[in-house]
């Protein structure tokens, strides 16, 4: 995997070299406005026309101050690269109703070469979360900033806070890094994923801070060669393989690497989640590797149990075949007396599970663990004792 980022990292800087002469467009000179109250969806739009047509490498620039923007759909493919350079706020409308049901504030389609650099997205969730907390019909919330069906893509440096749903989505994308990325919501905050990854290959997360309401890093079907890196998670629920299998022909999930990451108060460490039901999906080729778990409340996880309000999977197993997850060189404390929980299917037990040096502690002792239809082996220093 090591292979991988360097080789990433390669193709990245071939493909955005430094341009001499690259024409850059400010969205101020399209007429947006830096006041946080006039709506510069048009402007930006405008700057990125200008752009997306032009045949020599290109900057759109947007400079420090709050810029509103309503659903924006920022639609490839163009003639050259483009380089999003942000040194302001961009800022969705306060009430929850503002992007009607827009499933996307900020939209990057079919794009090929962009990057996003620095700046910060401020959603202003709050409205909507309220809503959601109080039962109305509400709109189907839309994340912060969506990638889809995009290649060669970096984002470096972005801030996102208070993000109506997920922050950032990359969905059937291919070779995308994403590096320093800060995502912040309150920790109650409903469905506030950090990063989200689906249907996509070659991706890198690295070196990012992602304090959310929901899934630090969420993995959807279809990813294969994710590879992450000095992450920093909590609040939130961890970074989390799935759900997968709620569908019976679902595209499965291998080569994930999660390494050298700190997970603080997040109400699980690293899980993998799989609906009670048939399934067609798999996962394969897991690596979690020197992982420091700070007072998280289910710091190992694979539930292959999962059923909401025991709808539409009861009396059911899950068809999802895990195999050949690796744990190593993990330690640190749990918040709950059971550090390792491996609740597998009865009918497709995980297969080729393997513990190495786990050091997991709660209140000072040895947390449990716990086992259900796995199959694995266990070497080195394991505290809790290996129930496999």
């Amino acid at each position: 995997m090591t292979n991988f980022l360097f080789s990433l990292l390669f193709i990245i800087i071939i493909f955005f070299p430094p341009s001499l002469g690259a024409r850059t467009y400010n969205v101020v000179s399209f007429g947006a406005k830096p006041d946080g109250r006039t709506v510069s969806t048009a402007p930006f739009l405008k700057a990125w026309a200008s752009a997306c047509n032009s045949a020599a490498p290109s900057s759109i620039y947007v400079p420090k101050g709050r810029f509103l923007l309503k659903g924006i759909m920022f639609k490839g493919p163009c003639k050259n690269q483009i380089t999003f350079r942000i040194d302001g706020t961009l800022v969705a409308p306060s009430d929850y109703r503002g992007l009607g049901d827009s499933d996307s504030w900020i939209l990057f389609s079919k794009v090929n070469k962009v990057s996003v650099v620095g700046g910060t997205l401020d959603a202003q969730g709050a409205s909507y979360w309220a809503c959601k907390k109080s039962g109305k019909n509400c709109p189907i919330g839309a994340p912060s900033m969506t990638f889809n069906w995009a290649n060669n893509i970096v984002i470096n440096g972005l801030t996102s806070i208070n993000s109506r749903q997920t922050h950032l989505v990359i969905n059937g994308c291919k070779k995308v890094l994403v590096q320093n990325v800060k995502a912040i919501a309150p920790d109650q905050s409903p469905n506030t994923d950090g990063i989200h990854v689906q249907t996509s290959t070659d991706v890198t997360i690295t070196s990012s801070t992602l304090q959310t309401g929901d899934d630090c890093v969420s993995i959807g079907a279809g990813t294969y060669n994710l590879f992450m890196t000095n992450l920093k998670c909590g609040p939130g629920h961890g970074v989390s393989i799935g759900s997968l299998g709620k569908e019976f022909n679902e595209d499965g999930v291998q080569n994930i690497t999660l390494k050298d990451s700190i997970f603080t108060g997040s109400d699980n460490g690293i899980r993998i989640k799989t609906w009670a039901r048939p399934s067609k999906g798999f996962v394969r080729n897991i690596l979690f590797d020197n992982i420091i778990m700070n007072n998280a409340k289910n710091p190992i996880v694979i539930d292959q149990n999962y059923c909401p309000d025991n709808k539409g999977c009861p009396r059911q197993s899950s068809g999802v075949q895990i195999s050949k997850v690796t744990y190593r060189n993990i330690r640190g404390t749990s918040a709950t007396p059971e550090g390792v929980n491996f609740d597998c299917s009865v009918t497709n037990p995980c297969k080729e599970i393997k513990l190495q040096n786990i050091k997991l502690l709660y209140k000072n002792k040895a947390a449990m663990s716990s086992c259900k239809n796995v199959r694995g082996s266990a070497n080195a220093m394991l505290m809790p004792r290996s129930c496999l």
